[in-house]
């Protein structure tokens, strides 16, 4: 076939010389039907005739057909939740309960210091003067505070249990409640929970049997 296309060779041509194509076959393979080629090129609109909007928009870059700025959509009036008569109810129940638990009972400060001057009385027979002398001390500026108003509900609360745990002979939890009104209420005992402290410690030391007696004439 390539025989066909080859003019019959030059002997007068190098070996390497390129062979001469026949131009007579290369003019009856133009007049065969011609084929659509797949790989032309299409023309950007802009080379087909006038510039349209739409090559002047692709030229600038902005997209066809885009928004500029998303549409708004109108807000739904808010709905007013209606109450039913069962829960408003419910609800004033409840704000009832958290009322009267917010309230403070009265705790009087004769309750707590009749357990004190008792454990101070059992301290005076066995404890030096001096010392019993600074724990009374101490203690009257309890009541002082106390009867002015000075002292906040919780210390009272705590004051009061642990007079009772005094009076129970639980020296250990009347100890930890003194700690804890110390690290929780500073200002307020700091002036006579020093004496409160000596008055366990030096309970703690006594025998149990002192205070066995003590109550039983009482």
């Amino acid at each position: 076939m390539a025989d066909l296309y080859v003019k019959p060779g030059n002997h007068e041509r190098g070996w390497n010389d390129p062979p001469q194509f026949s131009y007579g076959l290369q003019a009856q393979a133009q007049g065969a039907p011609k084929r659509n080629l797949l790989n032309k090129r299409v023309p950007p609109p802009q080379m087909n005739g006038p510039q349209s909007n739409t090559g002047s928009l692709a030229n600038k870059g902005t997209p066809l057909n885009m928004p500029s700025a998303p549409p708004t959509m109108p807000l739904a009036p808010p709905r007013c939740a209606s109450v039913s008569p069962q829960q408003k109810r419910s609800e004033e129940d409840n704000s009832t309960v958290i009322t009267s638990s917010d309230s403070e009972p009265d705790i009087h400060v004769d309750t707590v210091m009749l357990v004190l001057n008792w454990a101070l009385a059992v301290c005076q027979s066995r404890v030096k003067k001096q010392v019993c002398d600074d724990i009374s001390k101490r203690l009257n500026l309890l009541v002082d505070m106390w009867n002015s108003g000075k002292l906040s509900f919780p210390v009272k609360k705590r004051m009061n249990i642990l007079a009772q745990e005094i009076k129970k002979q639980n020296w250990n939890a009347a100890d930890e409640i003194h700690r804890s009104l110390i690290v929780d209420h500073i200002n307020e005992v700091s002036q006579w929970m020093v004496g409160v402290k000596r008055l366990i410690a030096e309970s703690r030391s006594l025998p149990a049997e002192v205070f066995t007696v003590e109550t039983s004439e009482d």
